[in-house]
This record gives C-alpha cells, sequence and structure tokens, in this order.
C-alpha cells in the first residue's frame, strides 16, 4: 500500500489523535464508575442491549474482520464469502441458545466467568477444573493479545507512512498503550463502552466504503464483468475448487462458527447484560451488526480486486481503496475502523487475562475472601502485565505470531464450546 504523504498524512494522523483520545475519555469516565470486583469482571451486570449486543460481537472478530475477510474475497472472489455464513450461524447460536440460558444461570449462581459457571455446574471441589480452565485461557489469550498487537503496529505504521522497523515498533506501542490504559482504568464498563463505539464505527466504514467504492465501479453490474473479466473463477461459488477440495473449503469456513460459545471474551457480554428484555433486543442487534459487516467486508475485497488488481496484499485492500478515494478525513476514519476492530478485541481478551487471575485464581482457587478493592487492583495489574507480554512478542516481529490466532481460537472453542453447552442443557448430563 503506498503510503500517506504531505498534508494527507497530516490529516489522519489527527483523525487518529481525536479517536484515539475519545478512547481514553471513555475510559476515565467508566472508571469513575468502577469501584469493585464485580465492577471491574461484569461491569456490576448492568449492561444494556446496545452495548452488550455491539460489544459481544466486536470482540470476537478482531482485525480479522477488516483485513483477513477482506483478503479473502480479494484474492478468491466470491467463493471466499463462505466465511459469512459461517461466522452468521455460530452467531445464531450464540445468541438464541446460549446467551438467555447463561445470562440466567450466571445471575441465579453469582457466577462471574465462564470458569465459574463450568465449576458450578459440575462441581470441583479440589479445583481440578478450575485450574485447566485458567491455564487455558492464560495461554490461548497471551497469544491472542500478541497478535492483535503485531496487526495494530502494522495498520498504524503502513497507513500513516511510518517505514521501517521504527515505524512498527511505534505502532505498537501507540495501540497498545492506549488500550492497556482504558482496560485498566474502567475495566468491563470500559471495555463495552469502547466496544459500541467502535464497533458502530467499524459496521459504518463497511456500509459506506463498498457502497462508494462500487459507484466509482458504475455499479454492481461493472463489479461483476470486472471480476469476470479477471477470472471466471472469482464469480463462482466454489472458485477454482472441485470435489473434495470444494466440500473441505466449504465445511471449514461454515465451522468457524463452532468456536463461538467457547470464547470467554464474547460470552461474558451475556453475563453482563441487564435482564432478559435486553438480551432478547441484543440478538436483534447483534446479527444485523454480523450481517452489515461480514458481507461488507466481502464486498470491499471484491470491489478492491478490480479497482487495484495489481494489489500485491489483498488484506490491505480497504485502506488502500480509502486512500485511493475518500478525503483525507474519511480515509482517517476508516482506518480508525481497521484499527477498531483490533483494539475492541485486544481490550476484551485483556479483561479475560484479568478476571482468570484476579477472580479464579487468588479468589476462587486459593481461597482468599472475596475484597472488591483487592480484586480491583489486581485486576488493573494483570491487564499491564499481559498487555507488557503482549507488546514484548509483538515487538519481536516474529511472523509465525499469527499463527496463534489460529491455534487461540481452536484451543479455546474445543475446549469451552462443547462444555458451555452442555452446562446450559437438561441436569442429565454430566
Amino acid at each position: 500500500m503506498t503510503p500517506v504523504e504531505g498534508s494527507t498524512l497530516t490529516t489522519v494522523a489527527v483523525v487518529m489523535v481525536v479517536y484515539l483520545g475519545v478512547l481514553i475519555f471513555i475510559g476515565w469516565r467508566a472508571a469513575r464508575r468502577t469501584h469493585g470486583g464485580e465492577d471491574f469482571h461484569l461491569a456490576g451486570r448492568s449492561l444494556g442491549a446496545w452495548s452488550a449486543g455491539i460489544s459481544s460481537t466486536a470482540s470476537s472478530e478482531s482485525g480479522w474482520v477488516t483485513l483477513g475477510a477482506v483478503g479473502m474475497t480479494f484474492t478468491h472472489g466470491i467463493s471466499g464469502l463462505w466465511y459469512a455464513p459461517g461466522c452468521l450461524l455460530g452467531y445464531l447460536v450464540n445468541l438464541y441458545i446460549v446467551a438467555p440460558r447463561l445470562r440466567a444461570i450466571s445471575a441465579t449462581q453469582g457466577s462471574v466467568t465462564l470458569t465459574d459457571i463450568i465449576t458450578r455446574r459440575w462441581g470441583d471441589p479440589k479445583n481440578v477444573l478450575r485450574v485447566t480452565a485458567t491455564t487455558i485461557i492464560l495461554i490461548c489469550m497471551m497469544g491472542y493479545v500478541a497478535a492483535q498487537m503485531t496487526a495494530a503496529g502494522k495498520a498504524f505504521s503502513s497507513s500513516l507512512g511510518l517505514e521501517g522497523r521504527s515505524g512498527y515498533l511505534l505502532g505498537v506501542v501507540i495501540g497498545a498503550a492506549v488500550i492497556i490504559l482504558v482496560t485498566s482504568l474502567g475495566g468491563f464498563r470500559a471495555v463495552a463502552w469502547t466496544d459500541l463505539f467502535q464497533g458502530l464505527l467499524v459496521a459504518v466504514a463497511l456500509i459506506v466504503l463498498p457502497l462508494y467504492a462500487i459507484a466509482r465501479l458504475g455499479g454492481f453490474g461493472a463489479l461483476i464483468q470486472g471480476l469476470g473479466s479477471i477470472s471466471p473463477h472469482l464469480l463462482t461459488a466454489g472458485g477454482d475448487r472441485v470435489g473434495p477440495v470444494l466440500w473441505g473449503f466449504v465445511i471449514g469456513q461454515l465451522g468457524i462458527g463452532l468456536g463461538y460459545p467457547g470464547m470467554p471474551h464474547v460470552i461474558t457480554r451475556y453475563m453482563a447484560t441487564r435482564n432478559d428484555r435486553e438480551v432478547q433486543r441484543l440478538q436483534v442487534i447483534a446479527m444485523l451488526w454480523g450481517v452489515v459487516v461480514f458481507y461488507g467486508a466481502g464486498l470491499v475485497g471484491l470491489a478492491g480486486r478490480v479497482m487495484m488488481p495489481n494489489l500485491v496484499d489483498g488484506e490491505q485492500a480497504l485502506m488502500a481503496i480509502a486512500l485511493e478515494l475518500a478525503h483525507p478525513v474519511l480515509a482517517g476514519l476508516l482506518l480508525a475502523a481497521v484499527i477498531s476492530a483490533i483494539l475492541s478485541t485486544v481490550s476484551s481478551q485483556l479483561l479475560v487475562a484479568a478476571s482468570a487471575v484476579s477472580y479464579d485464581v487468588v479468589e476462587e482457587t486459593l481461597g482468599r475472601a472475596r475484597d472488591d478493592r483487592r480484586s480491583l487492583v489486581l485486576g488493573r495489574w494483570t491487564v499491564a502485565i499481559v498487555g507488557v507480554i503482549g507488546i514484548l512478542v509483538a515487538l519481536s516481529e516474529v511472523r509465525l505470531v499469527f499463527w496463534f490466532v489460529l491455534f487461540a481460537w481452536s484451543g479455546l472453542g474445543a475446549a469451552f464450546a462443547p462444555l458451555i453447552l452442555l452446562a446450559l442443557s437438561k441436569r442429565g448430563v454430566n
């Protein structure tokens, strides 16, 4: 992607500073309402439909939706869209099966974490389940956080024209510092509020940009004609795949949604929702967000393939289109949307790690008496420590760090999705 230069760079930088300032302000406001452990871990179970619904979806997608999903359709054409129904199937399971039952059970039990739900459902007198679950969560979350910080560093540096290793390092530090500050100050409430702001920003960007790009191409007909002229395979549901390879690809994409019920940073939003009425409203809000974002990202990739067929990295198509077509202010907002998708996930993962240490380890496993002040301080320190570890890994620029996302998603999904679904089922299941 061509670096931003001159006055455009200045304008984009100003927009980004304002965006980061808004995040810090939200964190400060949330901190004034965070007074104890349950406030820090679950926002006092006070979230409304909009904050819980958008937060649950925005925190699950990370930079994958503005980078990876765009790259899928840029590279594979229409066949790259199979991820969308796969993810939406996962949303349906989470929103209409997991969410209402989980909120009711967690409120009745007083459960604070995903581990709490599991151990109280089946009993865990020797803390074997709790220690095992907490260990899995911490390992997966640290890898996840490092990968997201790496993505943030690349997004900041490439879009702002910060060249070389020094630009990348600066991008990592800026993004990480802001999100660690916001999360440690305001806890769950700050994360939910910033997720709402960032999730709406992402949705608006993925409505405006594809429509703008397609209009510049001359409409949907011109888009289809352009894709066909590049390769007929870009217009088929299977691409150039046939037989077992095609079925394996489709099943694999549809299977993405199987992991959603096992994501602690997603399902804790349902536990923090105010009441059943808000759960019913968030179901609609979250599904609409998913449809807009998944298919919007796909359209950006398709439009990018026609507009910029020589672009080396398809995952950069969103920003390349924005910088090519948009006013510098709009380009800055679109960059903010890319960063938002990344930082909303990082903040949620940092919070899950903090809850695992301060609540699951210190209070439940070690048997320390519950102390709101200690829980709050320990949670904040855990956010800072895990965040610093993520920064150190990201600064090393180890390419394999992006595999951590795949392994973390698979690990969390395989470990917890079946357990959560069983924990919410009939009592006869053991």
